[in-house]
């Protein structure tokens, strides 16, 4: 199965946390933040939303930064994904 956003949202997925700090220390999973770093997995067409004219500037593959709570998590075969509006991403990891 595949997911294909609707107007000006975004798929993507969480890039794992790193299990230790600089120092060397291991964290334990609870007291891990959540990740504000994912990867875009899918893109959808913009158009007009809203009243607005959206153009997509995300692009599939890409590395992004979004908002701490923004989005709707959902499970689908077993992976956790979340859709995002596209301005809840504040910005591309290059």
């Amino acid at each position: 199965m595949t997911i294909k956003p609707l107007g000006d949202r975004v798929v993507i997925k969480n890039v794992e946390a790193e299990e230790t700090t600089k120092g060397g220390l291991f964290l334990a999973s609870t007291s891990k933040e959540k990740p504000q770093m994912a990867e875009v997995l899918a893109v959808g067409p913009g158009g007009n939303v809203d009243g607005k004219d959206i153009v997509m500037t995300v692009t599939v593959g890409q590395k992004v930064i979004y908002s701490k709570y923004a989005g709707t998590e959902c499970k689908l075969d077993g992976e956790e994904y979340i859709i995002v509006r596209q301005n809840d991403i504040l910005a591309v990891v290059e």
